[in-house]
Formats: C-alpha cells, structure tokens, sequence
C-alpha cells in the first residue's frame, strides 16, 4: 500500500509546476521512503494471511474436525481426500502459544483454511507440528504443562460454564425453572404446547392447595 502511494506520489512530482506545491511533495515522497525501509518484515502469520489472499482458487474454510489428547499434545484430525498426494510444501501450519492457522493449497483446485484462536492453554511453538496421513492432516499441539484439557478453546469453556451456571444452583425450583425455559426457547411447538398445558395444570393445582412448591 505504501509502495502505491510512493509511486503516485513520484507520478504527481512529474506534473507540477508550483514549488511551494512541489516542496510539499517531495517531503512526502521522503517520508514515504523512509516509512518502506523502516517497515517491519513480515511475521509468520501475516506471511500466512498474505498467501491465503494471493491464492488463486477457490477458498474453503474448513468447521469439521476431530481431537484427542495425550499428556503431551493436543490432536486435531482434519479429514481431506487426497492430501497425501500434495507436496509437502502446500501444507502449511503456523503456530503461535495460544493459535494455529492451517493451509492446505491447491487440493483437487481448491485451498482450505482453518483457524484457531484463543486455545485453552499455551502451546510450545517449537515443539508443534503437522504430519500428513492418508486423507488426513493431524495437527500436534504440544502442550506446554501437561495437563488434561476440558476443551479446545477458551470460548467453548466460557460457554461451557454458561450453560452449567444455568441448571446449576442451590434452588432446585429456580433450577427446574431455567430447564423449562431452556426447552421451551429451543423446543419446537408441540414441546412448547406440553410446556405450557403442564404450567397451567400446575397453577391450578396449586390455586387449589394441591401443591405447596411452586414450580
């Protein structure tokens, strides 16, 4: 982008005519110059955002997987037919402790991505690798403290622990309560219909001194 600018800029040098407008310029053009040669290289995953946007092909983000643990690793299977006939240069996992970002180029003419971000735990970098089966790649996290994950990521945890604080109280009526409602949000009508003829009743009976507790 900067080299865009420098060369407009250089483009518009050739044009005028005003010094005043020519000095603004030319001070423009030099601190063009110096902001390129100041320009950080790229990292490893800006390399690897980069290629993904240079691809030509059509792109699939991949949502399937499986995974296992070890005490020392971390497992992601990511089933791909044909794979193992690819080079092994087009398939590329970079690493950071808490992500990963896997490509795979030019498979049957399509490039596939995956991203993880935010995993559970850190991840030795070094110690990290891929290794390509038959229509198969595995991911190898190795982990950096061995210990027994619950989950891949911090989010799926976080949710995790949304949904048990949901049933999970010390009133078991405010517990059977956030039950009903979760299976009347998400269940369909004839539930929503059973939901509501058991709440009536319940209210009846309970007007009537039937029942005590109220549910």
């Amino acid at each position: 982008q900067l080299q865009k600018d420098l060369e407009e800029v250089k483009e518009l040098l050739t044009k005028v005519t005003r010094k005043r407008l020519r000095d603004v310029l030319m001070t423009e053009k030099h601190k063009l110059e110096l902001e390129i040669k100041n320009q950080p290289p790229l990292k490893p995953k800006d390399a690897v955002e980069e290629e993904k946007s240079s691809l030509g092909g059509y792109t699939v983000k991949i949502n399937n997987y499986g995974w296992d643990q070890s005490d020392k690793f971390i497992k992601i299977y990511i089933s791909l037919n044909g794979v193992q006939k690819l080079p092994a240069e087009n398939v590329q996992v970079n690493f950071t402790e808490r992500s990963f970002d896997l490509l795979v180029k030019n498979l049957n003419g399509k490039n596939y991505t995956m991203t993880f971000n935010n995993l559970l735990k850190p991840i030795s970098v070094e110690g990290s690798s891929r290794k390509i089966k038959t229509d198969m790649v595995l991911v190898m996290c190795r982990k950096k403290r061995e210990e027994k994950w619950e989950c891949l990521t911090q989010v799926e945890k976080e949710s995790k622990e949304k949904e048990k604080a949901a049933y999970d109280t010390s009133d078991p009526s405010e517990g059977l309560m956030n039950l009903l409602k979760k299976m009347y949000a998400e269940g369909d009508d004839e539930m929503k219909r059973t939901i509501n003829k058991a709440w009536v009743e319940s209210r009846e009976k309970q007007s009537k001194g039937d029942i005590p507790m109220d549910i």
